[in-house]
């Protein structure tokens, strides 16, 4: 089953609970609301599903203790191999915009935003959801944000909505700390405050009743490459990877390696990486990047090295340009990779000086971007070293300068 309208959860004993019938339910009441909805998400153990995994209580709480906050939805997507935000707007905008309502009313907030990519079915869906609301109530605005991959970034959002420039900015201080002008604001993903409205219904002890005790619940992961049906599931916290590309009919040929968490994400290699559990402190001792859920299978007969050079070019084209780890570094580290993709002498010293320039670029720009580079590109170069060797020898891989993965999510409308 692809994930265009509902995904998949491959688990007989538990129904689907975004975008099935736990979500569908009208919401007769809520179990929690206000400051004790705080406790109810910390009790539950709910995670950030923007990319970060930060404890989405911690942040309530922070921003409630804030004066006239605001809240602020992310549900732009930028990151291209995922869909699931797509998905879930579409099917359940209601759901996401009564996690609004609730997150709103647990912080003390009179004011909120959706940003999302215009154009979309995504916006249609939301617009016609808002439409529908009843009077009164907390402000809630549709917001479109550039198709740009840093625009998506919770300081350019902040930017967009203060200036109209969807530019990430340096901190501190955070979007919770002052964000929205200068109020201290709750950015979070779309599904985030899905999970928040599911849990404000049905109670902590409900939701920690799938997934693991350090991982509860359901996520919504986006799988592509390799696989025999690529789309956007729902999968239970706690599955080996394995488990999780069977529901999507497991892989079409044989596997070499899996980016996970997107773009800016890691490489795996394949013999690992299919008995790796879906989970927080897992992927964390597996030195794996999570992200917002992208699982990405690299077929056998693909090149590791031209796939990163192709997404560190991209990354490169998409740096908003206001410091020099974007500005110089990704370009040269993307130059680099691409000579390693060609072979030769050239490609021994782009390694030696990648070496060096790795460390120099991470945790140096004004936002995350380079250092998910940097990420992405030292997997790279730890998961395929024996096609480095071969490259840098002269004898490039079969499958060097043809690129297998998908450019965006695939099985998605």
């Amino acid at each position: 089953m692809t994930g265009t309208s509902a995904p998949l959860l491959p688990s007989p004993t538990e129904p689907r609970r975004l975008l099935g019938a736990w979500a569908r339910r009208p919401p007769r009441s809520h179990r929690h609301t206000g400051e004790a909805l705080i406790g109810a998400v910390e009790a539950a153990g709910l995670r950030g599903r923007g990319g970060a995994g930060f404890p989405t209580a911690r942040k309530l709480r922070t921003v409630a203790a804030g004066r006239d906050p605001v809240v602020v939805a992310n549900g732009c997507e930028g990151e291209r191999l995922s869909g699931k935000d797509r998905v879930l707007l579409c099917a359940a905008p209601q759901l996401v915009i009564e996690g609004i309502e609730l997150a709103a009313g647990a912080v003390g907030a009179r004011e909120a935003a959706i940003c999302v990519h215009p154009g979309g079915p995504q916006a249609s869906s939301l617009g016609a959801a808002l439409a529908a609301r009843p009077a009164g109530g907390v402000r809630i605005d549709l917001v479109e944000v550039p198709a740009r991959y840093v625009a998506s970034e919770e300081s350019a959002l902040v930017n967009l909505i203060n200036t109209g420039k969807a530019l990430p900015t340096a901190k501190p201080p955070r979007p919770f700390e002052r964000g929205v002008r200068g109020r201290p604001t709750l950015v979070d993903n779309v599904e985030t405050l899905a999970h928040i409205a599911l849990i404000a219904r049905y109670g902590a002890g409900w939701y920690r009743g799938c997934g693991t005790a350090e991982s509860p619940g359901t996520a919504l992961v986006t799988l592509g490459g390799a696989l025999a049906r690529p789309g956007v599931y729902e999968v239970p916290f706690g599955l080996t990877l394995g488990q999780v590309f069977d529901a999507a009919g497991g892989p079409r040929e044989p596997v070499q390696a899996i980016l996970t968490g997107g773009y800016a994400g890691t490489w795996l290699p394949a013999a690992t990486a299919f008995g790796l559990r879906l989970g927080y402190p897992e992927f964390a001792a597996a030195n794996a990047a999570l992200g917002v859920g992208t699982l990405t299978p690299l077929p056998a007969r693909g090149c590791g090295l031209t796939e990163t050079a192709q997404i560190l070019h991209y990354l490169a084209t998409e740096s908003a340009g206001q410091c020099g780890p974007c500005m110089f570094g990704l370009p040269a580290i993307a130059e680099d990779f691409g000579e390693l993709v060609a072979g030769g002498p050239p490609a021994r010293a782009a390694a030696k000086r990648l070496r060096n320039r790795l460390p120099v670029i991470s945790r140096r720009g004004a936002c995350g971007h380079p250092d998910g580079a940097v990420r992405l590109a030292n997997s790279a170069l730890r998961v395929f070293e024996a096609d480095l060797a071969a490259h840098v020898a002269g004898r490039p891989c079969r499958g060097a300068g043809r690129l297998l993965l998908p450019a965006r999510a695939e099985g998605v409308r």
